[in-house]
């Protein structure tokens, strides 16, 4: 009995939170309805790095480079060719996915921090390719999505379901419909042979390779799904700024996108949600915005002074690492453990 209720718990808490996505933008503004759309598209990010770093063991510091392939896919796709804006998306995660794959076959010789340098390099190079390449990209000035009509809802509100909706909210509909589906899939590739061939390279490539384990396939097919996860979110992230240019993708985002993992918790979906509030409110809190502005007034004029936001971000981040050492997902974990153990006490 108790393994059936462990087996269900996963659809449980997936029922819970798309339960809670759906009605949060009843008791939300329209602007907090677009700035938690943000939270599902990092999110989507979130779940493809985990699946490369959490659980291959692969770090990544050049994510947000495969978010500008995918938006930057979407960007052209819709400015030069027409196409709605929904319907780019996939496009994105195919092209996005490719280039990753195709860099992870060079990387197969790299590990740990010699990996982490050499996807950071992507990161850092990519702004300068996009400016290069003018007539594709734009360039410096980039490509401006708003007011076009392949842009949903940009110009007059679409209705969903019998739902009208304005562009936020469709915004909001779109990034967590996206989100939701791509969990579902994360979720059902790694709880099976795939899942469990990432976990034997992460934990140890030389009982993988004793094992039967191709390290070659399984290493680039990691880099491949977790770009394409990038793709998508860099595609959705397009369509919420409505307009791209290189500094759409800064080299910080990739890694935010990092600390927002590990802050979820390495190896598990389950925190990732909170990983993408970190990335997408903590900057804003630290500004003394939002829940910071509830601080004592003292601190809320020190974080108004120049620099003090990026001090009062660096400080939380250690913080929540001494407090969650594993993440939300292993406080998640522990509760469920004490949780166990209790029920079998008293049973």
């Amino acid at each position: 009995m108790q393994r059936r209720l462990g087996s269900l718990s996963p659809i449980a808490v997936f029922a819970a939170a798309a339960v809670v996505v759906a009605v949060l933008p009843a008791f939300v503004s329209d602007f907090r309805a677009q700035q938690f759309a943000y939270v599902g598209i990092y999110t989507v990010a979130l779940i493809g790095l985990n699946i490369l770093t959490g659980y291959t063991g692969q770090i990544s510091l050049g994510h947000g480079a495969f978010m500008a392939i995918g938006g930057y896919t979407t960007a052209i796709l819709m400015a030069d060719h027409g196409w709605k804006d929904v319907y780019t998306i996939p496009v994105a995660a195919v092209v996005a996915g490719a280039a990753g794959f195709l860099f992870g076959l060079p990387a197969l010789r790299l590990t740990g921090l010699y990996l982490a340098l050499a996807t950071f390099g992507i990161a850092v190079a990519l702004p300068a390719v996009i400016k290069k390449y003018e007539g594709f990209t734009g360039g410096g000035q980039g490509i401006n999505l708003f007011g076009r009509p392949e842009l949903t809802a940009s110009v007059t509100p679409v209705e969903v379901l019998g739902v009208e909706l304005n562009f936020n909210n469709w915004l909001y509909a779109l990034s967590w419909t996206v989100a939701l589906v791509m969990y579902v899939i994360a979720w059902l590739v790694l709880r099976g042979p795939t899942g469990r061939a990432f976990r034997a390279v992460r934990d140890s490539e030389t009982a993988a390779v004793s094992s039967g384990i191709s390290l070659a396939r399984y290493k680039t097919l990691a880099f491949g799904i977790s770009a394409a996860y990038a793709g998508v979110a860099g595609s959705l992230f397009a369509i919420a700024t409505t307009f791209v240019n290189p500094d759409t993708f800064p080299i910080a985002l990739s890694i935010f996108l990092l600390v927002g993992v590990v802050v979820g918790g390495l190896g598990a979906l389950a925190g990732l949600v909170v990983g993408a509030i970190v990335i997408e409110f903590l900057p804003i809190w630290a500004q003394g915005e939002g829940i910071g502005s509830y601080l004592p007034d003292f601190i809320v004029e020190q974080t108004k002074k120049p620099g003090a936001p990026a001090v009062v971000y660096g400080l939380v981040l250690i913080l929540l690492m001494f407090v969650l050492p594993n993440g939300v997902s292993g406080l998640l974990r522990r509760i469920g453990a004490l949780t166990g153990r209790r029920s079998s006490g008293s049973n």
